[in-house]
């Protein structure tokens, strides 16, 4: 008998809240349990040394090893999805054709009117926020929402190797939800109340590798240098420090991660919907197993195959989990109001937004929000950069 034959799957055993840190460890064990990668197992056990799963990632770890360099590797299954009432239904229209390299400057386009409610992954019905901007002076409930892309700016990038930056202007917006996981909860207004860009795209292998180049960030082997516009993968949020620090260095401007607040302003696009795109899943939005062609369960496609939301920015849902600045915290009660970072003292556990390309629709929506401790890699990690407006 195999210690295989004792373990419960999450969906057997039933779905614990997802805050809770025996889902959390559950969560991190079942996006990596079918991996030939090493560093997965790894990554757990520097995660979770006296966890559940801790003797069975020792046997699979000593036998990745002892195969040797000529094993291949191969990508960790998604994360569970918690079991729900109903889920978000695929629209009927087919995915646009992908296209070989990011584009240079996407049109926006305005979120299709949705006439039924998704069911969030806890099986309630995603919350409807509101979106305003700044300058309007006052709240708006939906549909009349503000109008997509209005609080896009300009592009720029500041070098060859850098990438290219999306000008957000100031706005407010409610985050989180309010009948989704606990963490996502209370819904909040928030105004953010300074010019920030952030990265059009996620941080490609090319663009990380030229730090690396550098002999500041570490060369990561899962990511195959040919690949140069695939998102970097396998990235602690250590690591995306090392990156921004670099960047910061090379350009003289002040590079880091985009703060939690930020990331979801710019993620919505405007819109106060479930996805940005609108409440239902329609295909060819987002890099996700229910989200249409490119897709293949072995790795993301590359950035900017799918559609950009109307601040113009590609793979905010998807593609690759995305580090954010803040630490994190079970909840939203006493959350900043004004678009900065939550930081706590000798904060060990960070956030991370978005959803990869490895789960489905009900990871896609906006709110959506999960952890990891700081120097953990995960091949379902990366990010992408902010910094504040010229």
């Amino acid at each position: 008998m195999r210690i295989d034959d004792f373990l419960v799957a999450p969906a057997e055993a039933g779905i614990l809240p997802k805050n809770s840190d025996e889902q959390y460890e559950l969560s991190f064990w079942d996006s990596i349990k079918n991996s030939n990668y090493a560093g997965d197992y790894e990554a757990y056990l520097k995660q979770y040394p006296n966890g559940k799963f801790a003797a069975l990632a020792k046997s699979r770890l000593d036998r990745i090893r002892a195969a040797g360099p000529s094993a291949a590797p191969s990508a960790p299954a998604a994360k569970p999805e918690p079991k729900a009432e109903a889920k978000p239904a695929p629209a009927p229209t087919p995915p646009p054709a992908a296209r070989s390299a990011p584009p240079s400057a996407p049109s926006p386009s305005t979120p299709p009117a949705a006439s039924n409610q998704p069911r969030s992954r806890a099986g309630g019905a995603i919350s409807q926020g509101t979106v305003t901007m700044a300058n309007e002076g006052k709240e708006t409930p939906p549909p009349a929402a503000t109008k997509p892309g209005e609080a896009r700016g300009g592009e720029s990038r500041d070098c060859p190797q850098c990438p290219v930056m999306v000008t957000i202007r100031p706005g407010s917006f409610t985050m989180g939800s309010s009948t989704s996981d606990p963490a996502e909860r209370p819904p909040h207004h928030v105004v953010v109340n300074k010019p920030f860009a952030i990265g059009k795209f996620e941080v490609t292998i090319e663009q990380w590798n030229a730090c690396a180049d550098a002999n500041v960030c570490p060369r990561i082997a899962t990511n195959n240098a040919d690949m140069k516009n695939a998102p970097v993968r396998d990235i602690s949020w250590d690591d995306a420090q090392q990156y921004v620090g670099w960047l910061s260095k090379t350009t003289g401007k002040p590079y880091r991660l985009p703060t939690e607040a930020e990331w979801e302003y710019a993620a919505r696009g405007g819109t106060s919907s479930a996805f940005w795109w609108g409440d239902k899943m329609s295909k060819g939005n987002a890099n996700c197993k229910d989200c249409g062609d490119p897709w293949s369960d072995a790795a993301p496609a590359n950035v900017g195959s799918f559609t950009a939301n109307p601040f113009g920015l590609h793979d905010m849902n998807g593609s690759v989990w995305e580090w954010v600045a803040d630490c994190w915290h079970s909840s939203y009660k006493g959350a900043p109001v004004d678009g900065r970072a939550w930081e706590e003292p000798a904060c060990t556990s960070r956030v991370i937004r978005g959803g990869s390309w490895r789960e489905g629709a009900s990871y896609m929506v906006s709110s959506t929000r999960f952890k990891y401790s700081t120097s953990v890699r995960q091949s379902q990690n990366g990010f992408r950069v902010a910094r504040d407006a010229n």
